[in-house]
């Protein structure tokens, strides 16, 4: 029997290891077995239909930022912080599932609690391992994004609370949208804790909303509650961004 050569098998290998080594690559890699493992577990749990929804939709926004990083990622490695976004990402995907086949509002408030405890992990873990970047900052604001308004969906259609609540998803996006009417609006706002306390009372407030028993003044209350916080944090930075614009 013919023994394999070392050198033959690196030599082999050597275009996959070089390619897995670069920080895109790992991206992908890790976006790639989490999509896997989140299409088996949900698949188990909640059947096919359920695991091809959150895999197309943890395809398509890894994708994005696959796209995203490729623009500019100043590491030559991944790092945890972006690995527990990815994460982020897949329990998002997931909910987004919860969208099309109906589940458990427990199980729903299960999974944005985790999402949730993630929240921040990634920023403190790129600070302590000097992974910070653009890219990063990025990544987490879109995971978040998507989370509020996947959230805000949720509870409208659980019939918790009104139409209403679709508000709290959807100031990230609509602050794009008039950025393209109004380019000043895309201009760089200061770094303001205020701005982070009230992206952790809109998330909260949507998560809470998930509960089934929570319902009636009690949900109108932690609505009312977060739409007057988001409101004034928008309110604020549109301000500032129009009395600064050039």
């Amino acid at each position: 029997m013919r023994k394999m050569q070392p050198s033959s098998f690196t030599s082999d290998h050597a275009p996959l290891m070089s390619w897995t080594r670069g920080a895109v690559g790992q991206f992908v890699l890790a976006a790639v077995c989490l999509g896997l493992l989140t299409g088996a577990l949900t698949g188990a749990l909640f059947g096919p239909v359920f695991a091809a929804i959150a895999l197309a939709a943890m395809s398509v926004g890894a994708a994005l930022a696959t796209a995203l990083m490729r623009r500019g990622y100043p590491h030559h490695d991944l790092g945890p912080c972006n690995l527990v976004t990815l994460i982020r990402l897949a329990l998002t995907s997931t909910l987004v599932a919860a969208l099309g086949v109906p589940i458990s509002g427990w199980i729903v408030l299960g999974i944005a609690l985790c999402a949730l405890a993630l929240d921040g992990i990634d920023g403190w873990l790129a600070r302590l391992g000097g992974h910070v970047s653009d890219f990063g900052a990025r990544f987490d604001m879109e995971v978040d994004a998507a989370l509020g308004l996947v959230l805000a969906v949720l509870a409208w259609a659980s019939g918790t609370v009104g139409a209403v609540v679709l508000l709290l998803g959807l100031p990230r996006y609509v602050f794009v949208a008039a950025s393209a009417i109004w380019p000043w609006m895309a201009n760089p706002l200061p770094e303001r804790f205020g701005r982070k306390i009230v992206c952790v009372v809109q998330i909260m407030a949507l998560v809470i909303l998930q509960a089934p028993v929570v319902e009636g003044p009690l949900a109108s209350a932690i609505l009312v509650t977060a739409s007057v916080a988001l409101v004034w944090s928008f309110g604020r930075d549109v301000f500032w961004l129009w009395r600064t614009r050039p």
